[in-house]
């Protein structure tokens, strides 16, 4: 998995690039947010519940229907996030669909439930170039340091850079319109 912060800079940059007419700065914390949610399995280590179980990290958490449970949840407060419900619910469900998306772009583990509970079928992306975050203390070493530096060269960068060209694009466009 990418750190539980890379996950949350999708959504920020997203929000960042289409702005706050668009995206209300709440919504776009509710986004991120979401988009951290799914690494909440871990938890089930604490349980005794096993990796590779339907529960287990990467397992129904990771899947296309817990989006869908986490935005039709945080569509109910639309009116808090300062958005209609549909445009709520859309923001929150990609949020959180984003997280098993990037997941399977990384290098290890045992891939992810996307499309639980039809299959139980754990799915990689066909070119995986993110190194696979340790859980647990294992991240505070140079093992982690490598993660992050591949995280920094696969999500942050090109995240800031959707980022700064949404910014600029929408600057140019106000700048060119009152003229």
């Amino acid at each position: 998995m990418p750190t539980i912060l890379t996950h949350a800079i999708v959504p920020l940059a997203a929000g960042i690039a289409l702005g706050s007419r668009r995206l209300p700065s709440r919504l776009v914390v509710a986004g991120m947010i979401a988009s951290m949610v799914p690494d909440a399995d871990v938890l089930a280590f604490a349980i005794g519940i096993p990796y590779a179980d339907a529960f287990g990290h990467r397992g129904a958490s990771h899947s296309l229907l817990f989006a869908v449970i986490v935005a039709s949840l945080g569509a109910l407060l639309h009116r808090r996030l300062h958005a209609d419900v549909w445009r709520t619910w859309l923001w929150l469900f990609a949020c959180a669909a984003s997280h098993p998306l990037l997941d399977a772009f990384t290098d290890g583990g045992l891939g992810v439930a996307l499309f639980w509970p039809w299959s139980d079928v754990r799915l990689f992306a066909p070119w995986r170039p993110i190194e696979v975050s340790p859980i647990g203390v294992g991240f505070f070493g140079r093992r982690g340091l490598e993660v992050l530096l591949s995280e920094v060269r696969w999500i942050w960068l090109p995240m800031a850079a959707l980022a700064a060209l949404g910014y600029t694009v929408r600057r140019t466009a106000a700048a060119l319109s009152s003229h």
